[in-house]
């Protein structure tokens, strides 16, 4: 009786220890494939793809509830392709430089909990852009005349001709018409810049007030000599003067205004 219950009580403690062992050996192997990480709402990216923004990674939705995250930034071709780790980008945020433009990047996430890791990908941004937009010209579109109002900085007006009736000033001219001609952007006329006048030495000529050009870009300014100022000395030989081409409620000295110098012929002898 004693061996009968050794032998079956070794039989069954054996059986008992080979359920067991299939039970430790191949139970756990499955949960813990089945309790990794695995992504059920995708990572995303928001911000502007351009040189100097922040972008911002959101790591979407996880099962198997993760423990930990771990953050990387990629960057990758203009396809999304070739993606490689960019060096100490690992924050949930990104300000891009200027090795990015040309390129995409994507916001990686590296998802853990106790059985595992899993890694996930944003789709790629917009090919990112330069911070330095090209320069607006300050130029309105089309050709022929431009309106004063329609030109901005960085276009610049230009005095380019000058017409004086009469030509020549002698010891007895008692008055000069001045017109000059005021064009932007590659010649075009402008109509409505002012211009101003002023000549050197002072005292030999009336200052007119300003006069705005036309559609043609020409404007016209009358002067008269002043008793005792014109000439200025008897080997005069030219009337220096300042004209200066502005748009209206601008400053002086800024905007689109230009300056130039002009001469008119003098001949006191003859």
């Amino acid at each position: 009786m004693s061996r009968y219950r050794n032998r079956h009580g070794r039989t069954l403690l054996a059986a008992l220890a080979l359920v067991i062992g299939i039970g430790v050996s191949a139970d756990p192997v499955g949960a813990a494939t089945a309790a990794v990480p695995r992504t059920t709402t995708p990572a995303t990216v928001s911000g502007t793809a351009q040189e100097g923004q922040l972008l911002t990674g959101d790591r979407g939705q996880w099962s198997g509830s993760p423990t930990d995250y771990n953050y990387f930034w990629t960057r990758c071709d203009k396809d999304g392709a070739n993606c490689a780790n960019i060096r100490s980008a690992t924050a949930a945020t990104y300000v891009l430089s200027a090795a990015d433009v040309g390129n995409t990047v994507r916001f990686t996430v590296q998802a853990k909990n106790r059985d595992g890791s899993t890694f996930a990908s944003s789709a790629q941004t917009a090919v990112i852009a330069s911070a330095t937009p090209p320069v607006a010209t300050g130029c309105p579109t089309g050709a022929g005349p431009i309106q004063i109002a329609s030109l901005a900085p960085p276009a610049r007006l230009l005095i380019d001709g000058q017409q004086a009736s009469p030509a020549v000033l002698g010891r007895t001219t008692r008055q000069v018409t001045l017109r000059y001609h005021v064009s932007a952007c590659a010649g075009r006329a402008v109509q409505g810049a002012l211009l101003y006048v002023l000549v050197t030495p002072f005292n030999q000529v009336t200052v007119p007030a300003e006069a705005a050009t036309g559609a043609d870009g020409w404007g016209t300014l009358d002067l008269s000599m002043l008793a005792g100022g014109f000439p200025v000395s008897s080997r005069q030989q030219l009337l220096s003067i300042f004209v200066r081409a502005r748009k209206a409620d601008e400053n002086l000295l800024g905007g689109i205004s230009t300056r130039r110098l002009f001469s008119v012929r003098v001949v006191l002898n003859g």
